[in-house]
């Protein structure tokens, strides 16, 4: 037996060193015209579109070939088909020497590509000499023979300099012929091909190799190459020339600078591989995606010159990647690529054992085609954009694709697994039942949550509440940010007219409005985000968005040349703050227990709102003092001969977003088995009563969050000489607190009766507002709009009560065939999924009521207009809740009165859960 275990290790040495010696020089071959390719498009007279089709053409061919050369690997060993494929690539290498026409390089270019093709024979035929648990750190060391692409890097411009770039392309055939030679010689069968041609048995069939292909796992693998692999050799490629035109260095300094890059995305793979066998594939991608979009950011990033007009004159900064940033920061990228890489084929001999040729080959193809289309794509959209950058925009864009995909495979795969026996999330979850877990396993995410029982009370006090209530702490404060950047804007635009914009009043009333238009619309699509993306990572990237607007308004408020097209576009970004309620409340909804769910999304709706007070009151104090001093920028003129620093009502969220943002990452948890079926929940739309409460609430909470954000506006504009800012916080801060307050009374009276007389007593509110505006008189003003907002949060604590018992008199009379049982869970079910398309509709009121008052200011002067208009909408809210609710006959009006039973005993789960 240690004989045996001998002559194996001594096998697998060999078959790995000499396939990844030979894949080095297959690879310096098919990135040859990484370094010739600069002469020869100057020779040529190349454009940027047809230099990137020359350099990309070997890569078509090495990576269409890679699925057919994977196969013949299975079926005919790898012994034979790699120096095969190295003698193909090396006559064409040669012959591309005698080429003196464009169109002759591309064929000749065609068969010299066949040396990328060595890559899926390397694959195939070296992972049958390793065990599963060593095929990642092996796979890993063979793809180390991306390192020649830095040996062409290296040694190629010495050579070309010496005896031109046929004298190079002469040299590497010959290298390539040699070592296929060698390879030949001193190879071994790989066992299983040995094994089978000593019992005589036949391959697979084409048919039975191709099969896996189906997969989707398949294609999302090969996406993820196309990217780590795909991007590293269009870069490989590319890099040389960009340097050469950007930064200005001769072609041998940008061909070593290139290489450090080439390294760094070569030399650790085999690092990747190992931490792939010991932490699972799936963290590396992670880490892969995730460093990788911060890099490519930055590289994105296109040199940019500003110009602050100061007040002793203009100050000009720029912002543009010198040389060294750049070669460090490419460094940085290559080095997780390399780990990617790894981590992807990883995959492959654990899912797909007796088809690593064809899944290998198909994976490499793939991500080969990434090293012939990127390079086009960037030829074709730096000639089209004329930004440098652009070809780094376009890696920003994929990896965050490549990243997107993998997460929600991932919560899909989690999700399966949490309904399985075993609780041990594996490293591939969907495969539990088909391997034993000590084979795959890698250590369970710390953060998803396998299991979660908050209905078993003892699991709730030993474990449950405290994650539960670490969850809720960390996203009250997300909230309450999100609501503070949502209705910003409101406080931004009155101060505009002021330090120099010269907008109309509609178009200011316009701004304030859009914010409540993109909120609203966004919440429909994020209350189902959290199912699909996981509350942990979901509240993570929506708090994080929150950093746009913030950064943006910073920015735009501090020239007044800004175009007016770049407000409208920052007042829909704010819309991210307002989108962020319907994916908070879903996801601390799945945390706590029925008994606890409405105190719990009280709190966080609850103190969420109160962002819209806070947001009024920091931002008056904080734009009148240089809180980040020379960071924050020059303060703006006021047209009193004041100074104002307005870019600080976007700076002052941007320390905390960055605080709510990590606490979220590190703190919050998902839950596996989290999931909510957008076709159960669709069967609302068909449900007259959820209209019916869509029209009420949007009266309630649409008037909270309309008023919110017109109020400003249009106390600024109807009491210029009052420094408004200093009060209308209040109004927010009143409705806030009222709906926390006031719920005890629907409780008391019955949610139909007091909805009614909310309404009522609105209707009266708006009279009063009217008559003070025509008194001028800003106290009564102020007064009477504190008034409306108290009723607003009574209203919507009364409506959201109301929902619980409408649909458990419904849903019986709608589905009499369910059992009493089924009839609650159902009703339950529709009650909360109108909750959350309610609060979604309603927040349309963050839009119309600014807007209402700036078209009626801009057709009559006057606001008169709108308020009449709010008069006769709330008149019919009232008419609505009396005749379909609470009049006698009404739907509600026994259970309200104790001359009926109500069906079930309503969950906690809606009390106070409005926003």
């Amino acid at each position: 037996m240690p004989k045996q275990h001998a002559l194996n290790a001594a096998d697998q040495n060999r078959a790995l060193g000499l396939s990844t010696f030979a894949f080095t020089i297959c690879f310096a071959v098919w990135t040859i015209f990484a370094i010739v390719g600069i002469e020869i498009k100057a020779d040529l007279g190349l454009n940027d579109t047809q230099f990137g089709l020359l350099v990309g053409t070997p890569i078509l061919t090495g990576s269409l070939t890679r699925l057919m050369l994977g196969i013949w690997t299975d079926q005919r060993g790898g012994r034979i088909v790699f120096p095969l494929t190295m003698l193909a690539s090396a006559a064409s290498t040669f012959l591309l020497s005698y080429a003196e026409n464009y169109y002759v390089m591309l064929l000749a270019a065609l068969g010299l590509g066949l040396a990328g093709g060595g890559f899926a024979v390397g694959v195939a035929y070296v992972s049958k000499f390793y065990p599963q648990e060593r095929q990642g750190a092996a796979l890993g060391f063979f793809g180390m023979g991306n390192v020649g692409a830095a040996v062409t890097k290296f040694l190629a411009p010495w050579v070309m300099v010496a005896i031109g770039w046929q004298g190079v392309a002469q040299v590497w055939a010959g290298a390539l012929a040699l070592v296929a030679v060698l390879f030949y010689l001193f190879a071994r069968d790989d066992p299983e091909f040995a094994a089978r041609k000593a019992d005589g048995t036949k391959a697979r069939s084409l048919k039975e190799q191709l099969e896996p292909l189906k997969s989707e796992q398949v294609w999302r693998f090969s996406l993820y190459y196309f990217f780590v692999f795909g991007a590293f050799v269009a870069l490989a490629l590319w890099l040389p020339q960009y340097m050469v035109s950007l930064y200005g260095v001769d072609v041998k300094t940008a061909g070593m600078l290139a290489a450090t890059f080439s390294l760094s995305a070569s030399l650790f793979r085999a690092y990747g591989g190992m931490l792939s066998d010991k932490y699972g594939a799936r963290r590396i991608m992670y880490a892969t995606f995730g460093v990788s979009l911060v890099c490519l950011f930055m590289l994105s990033y296109p040199a940019t010159d500003y110009v602050i007009h100061g007040i002793r004159g203009d100050i000009v900064f720029s912002t543009s990647m010198s040389l060294v940033p750049f070669v460090i920061t490419v460094f940085v990228l290559g080095f997780f690529m390399s780990l990617g890489k790894a981590a992807v084929y990883k995959h492959i001999p654990v899912y797909y054992p007796d088809h690593v040729g064809s899944v290998g080959g198909m994976v490499g193809m793939v991500g080969g085609l990434g090293g012939f289309i990127l390079p086009i794509v960037f030829g074709a959209v730096s000639d089209l954009t004329g930004i440098w950058t652009s070809c780094f925009m376009v890696l920003f864009a994929l990896v965050g694709i490549a990243l997107a995909w993998m997460h929600i495979a991932i919560r899909q795969m989690e999700q399966k697994a949490a309904g399985m026996d075993n609780r041990s999330l594996p490293e591939f979850p969907e495969m539990a039942d088909l391997h034993e877990e000590k084979k795959h396993a890698a250590a369970k995410p710390s953060k998803v949550l396998a299991e979660w029982k908050p209905e078993d009370s003892e699991f709730w006090e030993q474990t449950g509440e405290r994650i539960a209530r670490r969850n809720l702490f960390i996203s009250i404060p997300a909230l309450l940010l999100a609501f503070a950047v949502w209705m910003v804007w409101s406080v931004v635009v009155a101060k505009l007219p002021s330090i120099g914009f010269d907008y109309s009043t509609d178009q200011l009333f316009w701004l304030a409005a859009l914010p409540g238009l993109s909120g609203a619309t966004l919440r429909i699509f994020y209350s189902f985000m959290v199912p699909i993306f996981g509350g942990r990572l979901w509240t993570t990237l929506s708090t994080a968005s929150l950093l746009i607007p913030a950064f943006g308004i910073g920015y735009a408020v501090q020239n007044p040349e800004t175009p007016y097209v770049i407000f409208l576009v920052l007042a829909l970004l704010c819309g991210f703050g307002g989108g962020n309620f319907a994916s908070s409340m879903s996801n601390i909804s799945f945390f706590f227990p029925k008994a606890q769910k409405g105190n719990a999304l009280a709190l966080n709706a609850g103190l969420g709102n109160l962002g819209v007070s806070v947001m009024q009151f920091a931002v008056p104090l904080v734009i009148v003092a240089g809180v980040f001093g020379v960071l924050g920028g020059e303060p703006q003129q006021t047209a009193e001969g004041g100074e104002l620093w307005l870019q600080n009502a976007g700076f002052i969220w941007v320390p905390f977003i960055i605080v709510a943002t990590m606490l979220a990452w590190f703190g919050m948890n998902d839950i596996a088995d989290a999931k909510a079926s957008f076709a159960e929940q669709s069967v609302i739309f068909q449900r007259k009563h959820n209209w019916l409460m869509c029209w009420l609430y949007t009266g309630t909470f649409g008037s909270f969050i309309g008023f919110s954000a017109g109020l400003p506006l249009l106390a600024k504009h109807q009491f210029p000489q009052i420094d408004v800012l200093q009060f209308v916080f209040l109004g927010p801060l009143v409705g806030a607190l009222s709906r926390a307050a006031t719920g005890w009374v629907s409780d008391r009276w019955g949610g139909a009766r007091v909805t009614f007389w909310v309404f009522v007593l609105m209707m009266l509110g708006v009279l009063a507002v009217a008559y003070f505006i025509e008194a001028g008189s800003w106290w009564g003003f102020l007064a009477a709009f504190i008034f409306m907002f108290f009723m607003t949060g009574v209203g919507n604590a009364s409506t959201f009560q109301m929902i619980p018992n409408i649909m458990r008199q419904e849903v019986p009379r709608l589905m009499p065939q369910l059992s009493r049982e089924a009839s609650l869970r159902q009703s339950e079910k529709e009650s909360a999924a109108i909750v959350g398309f309610t609060s979604a509709i309603a927040a349309y009121g963050a839009f119309f009521i600014p807007k209402s008052f700036g078209s009626a200011i801009s057709a009559t002067g006057s606001p008169m207009a709108a308020l009449w208009g709010f008069f006769i909408f709330y008149a019919s809210c009232a008419a609505l809740t009396w005749w379909a609710y609470s009049r006698r006959g009404g739907l509600l009006h026994d259970i309200e009165r104790g001359r009926a039973p109500v069906p079930a005993e309503p969950t906690n789960q809606l009390k106070g859960a409005t926003a």
